[in-house]
């Protein structure tokens, strides 16, 4: 008896203690936003492989850093993929982030998914290629529109192209790269509109898309080679995996350096053509400013400061002779 009875205390006293920890308030553990309440930022490019997303993470980390908040960089596999997107965006609103930065891979399928954001109290800050809504209304869905004028760029692009035909002019082909992408539509439609003030410069060919990856470049930019190679005086590539395309395409012909080609956005292969003489130009964005940027304006918002509704990045064309210029150069190899 006497032993069963010590044996019952020891139970009681174990069951007090449970109910006793059990009753306690939770200890101080991190509720999501990361260390002393750090706000927690997603950001959600069109893709994770390309240079161009590789260098806007190192901006939007160095924003995190120097505003002592945190993010998770998170796109789809494929830069094509908007059913990814979407899923990538809600996995972020059931997580319950501060906030959202996102690179729309589809000007019309992403607005619903940043309008539930809005609704469920999660603000966004739309960067680089934007929505199919007007940046100007104070009822748009998002808090900014941080990114590079792309109509600008495409227009640069022509004009280059202008000067580097001459006066004698030429033929030209405008690659695009896939359909919904409001960036590089932009930047179609700034070149198309620079070469229509050009009565030397003709367009023979301008509705081909070549596809989210280079490999889908080089078949496209083949098949156009294949059809125009005899006529082809220009090459206008809209993006970093449909240049990269391009130029394979020029070289397996040995075409590279006989037409002028401008790419738009640099890669180690793209400042090689460059120095080869097989690029003749290319217009650079500047994605490290533009992580920056986006992730700034965010966390500016939610500490309540009033924040621009477009946010312009810049932009410039690096040619062969000022691509040691300090700021061409610091663009042409950003930081990844």
């Amino acid at each position: 008896m006497t032993r069963f009875r010590a044996c019952y205390q020891d139970i009681f006293v174990l069951a007090t203690l449970i109910i006793a920890v059990g009753c306690q308030p939770p200890s101080s553990q991190d509720d999501g936003t990361g260390q002393s309440g750090q706000k927690h930022i997603a950001v959600i490019p069109k893709g994770t492989t390309h240079v161009f997303w590789q260098s806007v993470r190192v901006g939007a980390e160095q924003a995190a850093d120097d505003m002592n908040a945190r993010i998770t960089f998170r796109g789809p596999a494929k830069e094509n993929d908007r059913d990814e997107q979407i899923n990538i965006v809600q996995g972020f609103l059931n997580a319950g982030v501060d906030g959202i930065c996102l690179a729309p891979l589809d000007a019309d399928a992403l607005l619903r998914p940043v309008e539930e954001s809005g609704r469920a109290g999660v603000p966004v800050v739309i960067f680089d290629s934007g929505l199919n809504v007007d940046v100007d209304d104070t009822n748009r869905p998002f808090e900014s529109y941080v990114a590079t004028n792309n109509f600008r760029g495409g227009q640069l692009a022509g004009q280059t192209m202008i000067e580097m035909l001459g006066s004698d002019g030429g033929k030209v082909i405008l690659l695009r790269y896939n359909k919904g992408s409001e960036s590089t539509f932009q930047r179609e439609e700034g070149f198309l509109d620079a070469i229509g003030k050009s009565s030397a410069v003709t367009i023979l060919s301008s509705d081909q898309y070549a596809g989210t990856t280079t490999e889908s470049a080089v078949d496209k930019a083949q098949a156009m080679l294949n059809r125009y190679g005899d006529e082809v005086d220009g090459i206008f590539a809209v993006c970093e995996p449909n240049a990269e395309g391009v130029l394979r395409a020029l070289k397996d012909r040995g075409m590279a350096g006989e037409v002028a080609f401008i790419a738009f956005d640099s890669s180690e292969s793209l400042r090689q053509g460059l120095t080869d003489n097989h690029v003749s130009a290319i217009v650079l964005q500047d994605p490290v400013q533009m992580g920056f940027l986006a992730v700034k304006t965010m966390l500016e918002h939610l500490e309540g400061e009033s924040v621009e509704p477009i946010i312009d990045t810049g932009v410039v064309v690096a040619t062969a002779d000022n691509r040691d210029d300090e700021t061409i150069a610091k663009l042409l190899n950003p930081p990844r």
